[in-house]
């Protein structure tokens, strides 16, 4: 059977009210004192599997999404095709037919359907109160970063009513209380709406509780149950959708939904459903959110930054401190404090582990907010750059507890990844494309030569498991994460061939750009973007057979007389070089083609520069250099035009040492792409993608700290817009916790705590002397729980 998840999902109003004007924080509060207006001005908050939105109107509209509500079951769509296919490519490249190619990629390769499922809406909770927003005053809508909980507060007819709103982790439920000052003057009719596949919806006055199921071809999703039970001071009838509370001051309301991805029956769905909602309503409301608001602010309170105060700027309400910043940026740096906390609160809410054995749903392209039954992108997992951008902060901020969901993922592609290697490739192992799904299925996703073709996701994804070892020191992961860094090497064991004297992949892109064929590599002047090793590939490769034999090292397995490790080696060191191209940039692809999109949004060929770290300045300045070059050459023609893009060239720009360029580049973030609930749009229309609101962490993290070249590297690249600032919590590899003040661009101190026992190297800014302990020196062996002190 599948296992139960342990989330409950809890919404509510106190007596408490957050705060009034002036006592919110700039740097942990959104707030605002008007209601809401759709999707993006609804307030974000969720317990890893439900998400809900608060729009604050007067008939409340609580936008619901359980993580695990896709459009559909799992569908085989692999292209058996493929298989006779993938040799005749293969020739037509290496034989300079790359017109051909492309196309025999697309009428061969792409999947059938070639969409795979997609995320979904599961319902609203409407709560109507009869009140007008036109006979109302003082109106405040909040959320609180830190504590994980939203509310809305207002007078109506010389009544203040409250409502709190908390998502309660473990148990899975959401819970909302409503509050009226006036003893019984609160009166509200609770539903829940949906549009599509409702197989049954009702109101039982039993156990006060309002309930739908949804399932059917005409659903749009796989089948689930929800529901919101009442627990009322006054007067509860029920209209038969809906529940009737009159005379009430206080009302509590628990909420949850359960899909057939968790379970593996209608009667187990619909009873958990139930059982979680007996027992958040026996816990009771203020246990619920006592313990809701402990579990969230103990995650997202162990990083503490300050980098400045925004002044009488930071408390605007939010929505004009948006717009103050796209004209005055440099009066408001709590902003950026405030949007730090904010992605680091979306990636608490979004993604943890819930309880179910391999039913992690990790964040996807909306987190888990969004009121479409058809999302843009279809709100999945695009793995060539956007989900691994969700996950970017999670090791380096102290919040490892998020991860879980995405190793789950990665191991239903596993499973799912074995027929597409054997069936599409003829080789055993594992791998997977530029998309996956809710069920993790690894067929190429879409039908277009620029992103379709790309066998290399599951590197980048192994690449962050790998990275989890190094934060964290867990053999015990690495044990277990064995097998997928094993299949992913038998599988390119096979698939890779010779070419030009190197280890070649191919067909492959550089997602998801293209290039001008050359006059004698068929039709000449036509964009394509199909060919052999592009340099996206040779930097994955090199890592994951690098990482392959440090695991193999750490484990003590030997690598003698297996038909796979005994080649690793071999495979990694035939790999083309980077090489540097015609305008001393790094060169995308085998052949310095001429860019068909010199503007292109992905950086895809500077990998190596960030995420990952062998073109970084540290390790090799010649390449730093030249990836410095590439940077720039994107920026030049309009590069960076959605929020992602701009995200990574500010991760780059840290990565490269250049503080003022990272901090440029934030700036130009924040001014473009926040909507008025500080969700980032794709591209400055109304488009929600949530990567750039998690990716910004991670990049001004960089910029505060650095361990990719074996030392714990302070304020490596501050800018000189923040003089003076702290941090206290961040992550370096080797398992170090890190603390830091700065004053006037200078060191003052840092603390730097062993977490394993590891040697600890350091280094500040651009190389200044400092001291460990009061003595001069670079390094010092440590023990598990020392703590040194760094003065300059």
């Amino acid at each position: 059977m599948r296992f139960p998840q342990k989330l409950l999902f809890v919404i509510g109003l106190s007596t408490f009210v957050e705060g009034q004007t002036g006592k919110y924080s700039a740097a942990r509060h959104l707030w605002y004192n008007t209601p809401g207006d759709g999707f993006s001005q609804g307030l974000a908050l969720g317990n890893g599997r439900i998400g809900a939105l608060v729009l604050g109107s007067a008939t409340e509209k609580i936008i619901l999404n359980e993580n695990s509500v896709w459009s559909g079951l799992f569908e085989d769509r692999i292209n058996d095709a493929s298989l006779e296919a993938v040799p005749r490519i293969r020739d037509l490249l290496m034989n300079g037919n790359l017109t051909e190619a492309g196309q025999l990629v697309l009428a061969n390769m792409a999947a059938n359907p070639t969409t795979s499922r997609m995320f979904g809406v599961t319902n609203d909770l409407v709560l109507d109160f009869g009140h007008s927003d036109a006979d109302w005053q003082n109106y405040e809508r909040w959320l609180d970063t830190l504590d994980g909980n939203a509310g809305v507060t207002y007078d109506y007819n010389g009544v203040t009513y409250n409502r709190e709103i908390t998502a309660k982790f473990p148990e899975g439920v959401l819970a909302v209380r409503l509050n009226a000052s006036e003893a019984g003057s609160l009166n509200v009719t609770v539903s829940l709406s949906r549009s599509k596949g409702i197989i049954w919806q009702g109101a039982s006055l039993e156990n006060n509780t309002v309930t739908m199921d949804i399932g059917g071809s005409e659903a749009g999703s796989i089948a689930f149950s929800s529901a919101v039970r009442v627990i009322a001071d006054g007067d509860i009838t029920s209209n038969g959708t809906s529940l009737v509370v009159t005379g009430a001051t206080t009302v509590d309301l628990f909420y949850d939904a359960e899909s057939e991805f968790q379970w593996d029956s209608v009667d187990l769905y619909k009873s958990s459903v139930t059982s979680k909602l007996e027992a958040a309503a026996s816990d009771g409301y203020e246990t619920l959110r006592t313990e809701a608001i402990s579990d969230h602010s103990s995650l997202v309170g162990r990083v503490v930054l300050d980098i400045g105060s925004s002044g009488d700027v930071g408390l605007l309400p939010t929505n004009e401190r948006i717009e103050k910043f796209k004209e005055e940026p440099d009066n408001d740096v709590e902003f950026v404090t405030l949007t730090y906390n904010f992605g680091r609160h979306l990636l608490v809410s979004s993604s943890r582990d819930t309880g179910g054995v391999g039913l992690g749903v990790p964040a996807n392209l909306q987190g888990i907010w969004n009121d479409n039954y058809t999302p843009p992108w279809g709100g999945k997992y695009t793995v060539n750059i956007n989900t691994e951008m969700n996950y970017w902060l999670a090791e380096s901020t102290n919040l490892v507890e998020t991860l879980r969901p995405l190793w789950d993922l990665m191991e239903r592609s596993h499973q799912r990844g074995k027929d597409v290697a054997k069936r599409m490739y003829g080789c055993p192992g594992y791998m997977s494309h530029h998309n996956l799904d809710l069920w993790g299925d690894s067929a190429p996703h879409d039908n277009g030569t620029e992103y379709t073709m790309w066998p290399m996701a599951n590197l980048w994804l192994l690449s962050h498991m790998m990275e989890h070892y190094r934060f964290t020191g867990d053999r015990s992961f690495l044990e277990k994460s064995w097998s997928l860094f094993y299949d992913a090497a038998t599988f390119y064991n096979c698939y890779l061939f010779k070419f030009e004297g190197y280890t070649s992949s191919g067909p492959s892109i550089s997602p998801e750009n293209n290039f001008v064929v050359p006059d004698d590599m068929a039709v000449a002047r036509k964009n394509e973007s199909i060919d052999i090793s592009p340099t996206l590939d040779n930097s994955l490769l090199y890592e994951f057979f690098t990482n392959v034999l440090e695991i193999a090292s750490v484990l003590q397995i030997s690598t003698t007389g297996d038909e796979v490790l005994s080649n690793v080696q071999s495979l990694r060191d035939q790999l083309r070089p980077a090489q540097i191209g015609q305008f001393g940039q790094i060169q995308e692809w085998r052949i310095d083609y001429e860019e068909a999109s010199p503007e292109q949004r992905h950086i895809s060929h500077l990998w190596d520069l960030f995420p990952n770290s062998r073109f970084t300045p540290l390790i090799n300045q010649t390449l730093a250099d030249a990836a410095r070059v590439s940077l720039q050459r994107r920026l030049d023609h309009g590069g960076a035009g959605t929020g992602w893009s701009r995200t990574w060239t500010a991760a780059c720009f840290a990565r490269l040492l250049d503080g003022n360029q990272f901090f440029n580049h934030t700036q130009i973030l924040l001014q473009n792409h926040p909507l008025q609930n500080m969700f980032h749009s794709i591209d400055g229309s109304p488009t929600f993608q949530i990567d750039s609101n998690f990716g910004i962490v991670a990049a001004v993290t960089e910029s505060l700290l650095q361990s990719h070249a074996g030392v714990v590297h302070l304020l490596p690249a501050l800018p000189d817009k923040i003089p003076s600032g702290s941090f206290k919590g961040l992550v370096a590899r080797g398992g170090f916790e890190v603390s830091a003040s700065w004053s006037d661009g200078q060191l003052v101190s840092a603390n730097i705590e062993s977490r394993l026992g590891n040697a600890l190297k350091v280094r500040v800014a651009d190389g200044v002397e400092f001291k460990i302990n009061g003595t001069v020196g670079d390094g010092v062996e440590t023990a598990a729980g020392d703590i040194f002190t760094i003065t300059v």
